[in-house]
Parts: C-alpha cells; structure tokens; sequence
C-alpha cells in the first residue's frame, strides 16, 4: 500500500480545523484509493477513514468527492503526487483477480447490510 502525507480539513463549529498528517494511498489488494484523517479523540481510529472496501474508489476524484459529502476537503494534490498515486495503481493492475475462498469472503463482506 502506499501512503502519501496530505492536509485534510474540516469545518467544526464554524471553526477550520486542519489535519497536516493525513494519508492518501492505494491500496492494492483492495484496488482501492484510501485516505485517512483526524484521529477520533476516543478510539485512535481515523475519524475520516476512507477506501476500506473492494474497489470503493477507483479513481481520485472519487476519494475527494466522499471526503467531502462526509464534511471533509483537502486541498488539490500536486501534479507530481498525483502522478504517484496513478502510478501506484497502474503499477498493482497487474494483480491476479481474487478468487476462491478470499474472493467469497470479500464479495460477502462487502454487501450492503
């Protein structure tokens, strides 16, 4: 998986509130982009944690559109770290297609409840 260092932001309370340590990745073995932010002050868990499921968001402009309708934004990504996270899943296309058992499970789990 790869993961890049961005600044995610989020408005509270009329207040911006900046996280300058959030992550935005790919992920292959979920042929996904991921992205997480703000540590949740009680769990330690990214209280915006985005891509956690098969194929979620395949492209980047999908990752930012789901940022924001959870009230979360971040600036947009250089033409340089932008080119990485494109490369990053060309380079993971290349990846068998999951089957058997782990493919069940996937398919399984990704099913709305």
């Amino acid at each position: 998986m790869s993961r890049y260092t961005i600044t995610v932001t989020v408005t509270v309370t009329g207040k911006v509130r900046s996280d300058p340590d959030a992550v935005i990745g790919y992920d292959p073995p979920l042929r996904t982009y991921s992205l997480q932010s703000f540590l949740h002050e009680e769990t330690d868990e990214p209280a915006l944690w985005l891509g956690t499921h098969d194929r979620a968001f395949e492209a980047l402009e999908d990752i930012r559109h789901a940022a924001i309708s959870h009230g979360y934004d971040f600036m947009a990504l250089s033409p340089k770290l932008a080119a990485k996270l494109v490369d990053d899943k060309a380079a993971a296309s290349g990846r068998p297609e999951r089957d058997g058992i782990f493919g069940e499970l996937l398919k399984h789990l990704n099913q709305p409840k």
